[in-house]
């Protein structure tokens, strides 16, 4: 969205006519500007061009406004260049020219009714839909509350960017993965990330600062919003109480119909009836309190979010200052030995990477899971510090020319690329540990944590040939990206499809009981083709849960409901007496009979 006012939000400028004087600009107001004070001639240009010292001292009142009009000209481009926050002419100015008046905007136009109905709106689904659990109903709250935000961002002059668009389709799309995928772990993620992107599109930040910060900065409108819907509801309230009874009378009107009409439709019919009662969410005395409270939950979050469309704080107003410049020898050298220690290292990787197992053991006499334990972690901390180290590197690297900028690129360069090797020998050992002893939901959190980190270093590297510009939206565009990935692949399906494959395949004597019982209802698919008992060991507890659970419709996923379906087809078998020896046999899970019994993984 355009961060411009309209041109009908804007004040209208007073006449500068000879009957209404203006006193002159406060000195204050003319140095936050960005403009001298005194910015009238002075007394030898006076003189010059013959005139007196009370011309001079008083100037007329159309030079005044002359004077003023460009001073706040030059106000409106002594901004910082680039941002999106710049206020036309005409905006109201803030009232200091501290740290509040870079990041607060002007006070938002008086809230729509358009936008108190798409609020209220979000305040009565949420208390409906969202007290039985997380499914497609996120996706029906957030279709309103993103209504609010636009219709208030359209009534401030706010326009449709490309990156807002962005922001916003990817939140909607994150929260599809409660829809589809019933393990809590990916829901959770995709949901954070949702609510960061949602807060993005209504800021429209690009700095890192305000990228970071800005991710979170629905939190600062929420008492704002409040107050704001409360003021324009008592200002609306009080000049057009007769439409106000009008649209309560219709409300009504409606509800009586639905009610008395769906009531005689719902006896008439069995078939009507039930899928009212599937449709309709429960309505009970007992679910009251935390109903209500929802309902105080969506109706903050949409005010919020409409005054964040309408008035969003200028986080990108948020500077960081750069370090001071070091000289070359200085900066280079440090970066130059850790070249050249990485490159010693990936020479003897470069080796075990691509040859197999057989070499693994031949170089090194550890076998899969003790090459596997001695390295990953390590690698993975390494590629966290090497990012840090490019950052300082980046904030203290000399900055006098093209010289400069050339050494920079050949220093930090390589160094990413090195790096890159480095994650994929980190990937490596995974992939070694995995195929012995199978997946687990750690193990591909942090093969995925490893993948984005290699991401962001390519990033790193074609913003050095490109420019940084888009580099902190990038960034954050691909860390949503990884989690949209992440929740839509199914972690718990492909758990338990790579290990039931591995026994399949016998290249493992058992499966894991202990472990895939406790995935969720996403895993069913894969563990329905073990063979019995190990088919309904695994299957017991994940059917308790989901055939007994009387969870509606819009808070059920679709991994849920496929479930239940292959579970109604083919129910678990026996009582669970002798689930006791099966996946207890050989090795299991990285546990090794002559070790410790830990396993970090």
């Amino acid at each position: 969205m355009s961060d411009q006012p309209s041109e009908a939000s804007r004040p209208p400028e007073r006449p500068g006519g000879a009957d209404t004087p203006r006193p002159p600009e406060p000195p204050a107001a003319a140095e936050a500007a960005g403009t001298p004070a005194a910015s009238e001639p002075g007394p030898s240009e006076a003189r010059t061009v013959g005139a007196t010292p009370a011309d001079t001292a008083r100037p007329s009142p159309a030079q005044a406004s002359d004077g003023r009009r460009q001073r706040a000209q030059a106000a409106q481009q002594a901004g910082q260049p680039g941002s999106p926050w710049q206020h036309g002419a005409g905006a109201p100015a803030a009232k200091d020219d501290g740290m509040t008046a870079r990041l607060r905007p002007p006070p938002p136009p008086l809230i729509r009714p358009a936008v108190l109905g798409s609020v209220l709106a979000t305040a009565l689904l949420s208390a409906l839909f969202l007290s039985d659990g997380l499914g497609v109903n996120l996706l029906i709250v957030a279709v309103p509350a993103s209504l609010a935000a636009f219709f208030a961002a359209q009534a401030a002059g706010r326009r449709l960017r490309p990156w807002t668009a962005t922001w916003a389709v990817g939140g909607l799309a994150l929260l599809a993965v409660p829809a589809l995928r019933d393990a809590g772990w990916p829901t959770f993620l995709a949901v954070v990330s949702a609510f960061a992107l949602g807060s993005l599109a209504l800021h429209g930040s690009r700095s890192w600062p305000g990228v970071l910060i800005g991710s979170l900065g629905l939190f600062d409108s929420v008492v704002p919003g409040i107050i704001w819907g409360v003021r324009g509801i008592r200002a609306r309230a009080g000049g057009s109480r007769a439409n106000w009874g009008a649209t309560l009378r219709t409300t009504a009107v409606a509800l009586v119909l639905l009610v008395v009409f769906g009531t005689l439709f719902a006896s008439a019919d069995a078939a009507f009836a039930e899928l009212l009662s599937s449709l309709m969410p429960e309505a009970s005395v007992g679910a009251g309190p935390w109903r209500t409270l929802l309902f105080a939950l969506g109706l903050a979050g949409a005010l919020a979010a409409a005054h964040a469309a309408a008035a969003p704080v200028r986080w990108d107003g948020l500077t960081v200052r750069p370090g001071k410049p070091r000289g070359r020898a200085e900066w280079a050298l440090p970066l130059i030995v850790l070249n050249l220690l990485f490159a010693a290292f990936i020479t003897l990787q470069l080796v075990v990477l691509f040859g197999g197992y057989d070499k693994v053991r031949d170089v090194t006499g550890l076998s899969h899971a003790e090459y596997a334990r001695q390295g990953f972690w390590q690698l993975l901390w390494a590629t966290l510090l090497t990012l840090l180290v490019i950052a300082l590197a980046l904030r203290w690297a000399p900055r006098g020319g093209t010289g400069d900028r050339t050494l920079v690129r050949s220093v930090l360069g390589p160094l990413c690329v090195l790096t890159l090797v480095v994650v994929a020998s980190a990937l490596r050992r995974m992939d070694l540990y995995v195929d012995e002893y199978g997946l687990t939901r750690l193990r591909i959190s942090v093969a995925a944590m490893e993948l984005w980190l290699g991401v962001v270093l390519i990033l790193i590297l074609a913003a050095g040939v490109f420019g940084a510009r888009f580099l902190p939206r990038a960034v954050a565009v691909s860390a949503a990206a990884g989690v949209l990935a992440f929740g839509l692949i199914s972690p718990d399906g492909l758990i338990a499809e790579q290990n039931v494959q591995r026994f399949e395949d016998g290249r493992s004597t058992s499966i894991d009981i202990d472990y895939v019982k406790d995935l969720s209802a996403d895993a069913v698919p894969a563990l329905d083709r073990l063979p019995e008992p190990e088919r309904s060991c695994a299957l017991r507890f994940i059917q308790n849960d989901v055939l007994h659970d009387d969870t509606p419709w819009y808070a059920t996923s679709w991994g849920e409901a496929r479930a239940k379906e292959i579970l109604e087809k083919r129910p678990v078998k026996g009582d669970g007496s002798d689930c006791y020896r099966v996946g207890r046999e050989g090795t299991g899970d990285g546990y090794e009979p002559d070790d410790d019994g830990y396993d970090p993984y």
